[in-house]
């Protein structure tokens, strides 16, 4: 998904190098596909797990990190690559970022196996770290006041049909070649977007930019990564593991060092005292629980579709359309909501919204057709997420001074790209146990051999994507096959109800702490 406040940080920074009029759409073409590889990288990427598992025989903790490992350094250094495009220039670290992320892209789509494809998902993230905040920055450089506006327009709804269109297209691309398509993709946008900007886009630099918390950025990626770390290893080696214990102990004082350091260096990651600020706190808190209840779904619903479902990867890659086209189309209307509502009030209907939206991906049972089962779930958290995210955007930046509404803006970016990454850790344990505690019970009510059996029990952490044994009758398999579908369903509806609860809290703190009028 897409993260609230990417508008806003084009808004809060003023046009260091104005462009040519010539130059516009060249600048404008050069950062949408810029921006675009992220996105596409976020959304082809989830649709090609199930393949991806398939080829490489990975469990779902391996899976987890495919998308935890790019997302942990995104999420960790986004703030630290927009203070290095401030501080070194915004071309610079914007092309830096977009040849790192090719590099990587390619590493990805060659990888031999698992552990070169982690790494290579890692770099990837550090790119995207700094294109990401680069192509922002670069709007909100060329294009003054008067223009901007329409700068904003034209990339998001490039940006949206990208966001669109990529699952489709990369789907169909996994499906009819490989999940390696889901990385190779990314060169030639790498390559145009290279080329545009060496001769179109200007050099510029913030006159103001201070130092980069380079210790800040290590400390809390530390932090975050011992904590993700954590979480997934207790799924195989059990919460009292030595290894388990120091990750989470280690990545828990990481972050509280992170904290108490961030309020003493001059020019800190995150400014601790904007937190001060109720409404502030309160749109992070709640921008926290709801994009986690989202990047958990995002995670979970291709394995569902593909492996349970039986949907094609273009097909699912298609299946959140309804979602993508809502946010996009109703963008303006619920931006003018604070205005005629005032912000509480959208903030506490959204989530509400959303949450029904989370309860009706719980409903369906194995089979069943996709305009009765997911496209209405899809719809209803659509319009709750378009009801949600400008009003969310309004508050955040109305929260802080104007002298503070980029960095404000930029961490409640971070934040939604942090809550995906913890909520795929935490909920990643949830359907692992459920998925496990509901196959054994169901296995037991069968005529399984000993040994059969225990090559079943020692591959559940492969959920849906559970290889059966050979050479097993075709009515067994077909006994398992179901049990292990069913087993699947019980885990993704516990996580999907937690969904519905991490909603509702979402709406719980908009009532306390987001004022009913702004500059509260």
């Amino acid at each position: 998904m897409k993260p609230p406040c990417d508008e806003a940080v084009i808004r809060s920074m003023s046009a260091a190098a104005p462009c040519r009029p010539e130059a516009k759409r060249w600048i404008l073409a050069a950062v949408v596909l810029g921006s675009s590889m992220a996105f596409l990288d976020s959304t082809i990427v989830n649709v090609a797990l199930p393949a991806l598992q398939t080829s490489l025989g990975a469990t779902v903790v391996s899976v987890q990190w495919v998308v935890e490992s790019y997302g942990l350094f995104l999420g960790a250094l986004i703030l630290v690559g927009g203070s290095l495009g401030d501080l070194l220039g915004r071309r610079l670290i914007f092309l830096t970022g977009v040849v790192i992320f090719a590099i990587a892209s390619a590493g990805c789509g060659f990888a031999a196996n698992l552990q070169l494809l982690l790494i290579a998902r890692s770099v990837q993230g550090v790119g995207a770290a700094l294109l990401v905040p680069g192509s922002l920055a670069i709007i909100s450089a060329s294009f003054d006041e008067k223009n901007r506006g329409q700068a904003i327009g034209t990339w998001s709804g490039f940006t949206a049909i990208t966001t669109a269109v990529g699952p489709v297209l990369g789907g169909w691309l996994i499906q009819h070649a490989s999940w390696r398509w889901a990385f190779f993709i990314n060169l030639p946008i790498a390559a145009a977007v290279i080329a545009l900007s060496l001769r179109h886009v200007p050099e510029s630099r913030s006159a103001a930019a201070g130092h980069v918390d380079g210790w800040g950025a290590m400390v809390a990626t530390l932090g975050l990564g011992g904590i993700v770390s954590g979480f997934t290893t207790s799924v195989s080696l059990g919460w009292r593991h030595p290894l388990v214990l120091g990750c989470l102990i280690g990545g828990l004082a990481c972050l509280l060092v992170f904290f108490f350091a961030e309020a003493r260096v001059a020019s800190p990651m995150v400014p601790v005292e904007l937190f001060r600020s109720r409404g502030f706190l309160g749109a992070n808190l709640l921008t926290f629980f709801l994009y986690a209840a989202l990047g958990i779904v995002f995670f979970l619903f291709p394995l569902n579709l593909i492996q349970v479902e039986g949907y094609s990867a273009a097909a699912t890659g298609a299946a959140a359309l309804p979602l993508i086209m809502l946010m996009f189309f109703l963008s303006r209307w619920s931006g003018g909501l604070v205005a005629r509502y005032g912000a509480r009030n959208p903030l506490v209907i959204g989530p509400l919204i959303a949450s029904v939206g989370f309860f009706l991906f719980a409903l369906p049972p194995v089979g069943g057709g996709y305009w009765t089962t997911f496209f209405p779930a899809f719809v209803v958290l659509g319009l709750g997420m378009a009801v949600s995210v400008a009003p969310l955007t309004t508050v955040v930046m109305s929260s802080v001074s104007q002298d503070r509404a980029g960095a404000a803006s930029g961490i409640n970016n971070a934040v939604a790209r942090v809550a995906g990454v913890l909520a795929i850790a935490v909920f990643g344990i949830v359907i692992v146990k459920a998925f496990s505690s509901h196959l054994n019970q169901s296995l037991a009510n069968l005529t399984i051999p000993p040994g059969i059996l225990q090559a079943i029990q020692s591959n559940e952490i492969k959920l849906a994507g559970l290889p059966l044994p050979a050479g097993l009758d075709a009515g067994v398999a077909a006994e398992i096959r179901s049990s292990v579908s069913q087993a699947f369903v019980f885990g993704f509806r516990i996580v999907m109800l937690s969904c519905v609860g991490l909603s509702i809290m979402s709406a719980a703190i908009a009532w306390l702490m987001i004022p009913a009028k702004l500059n509260q």
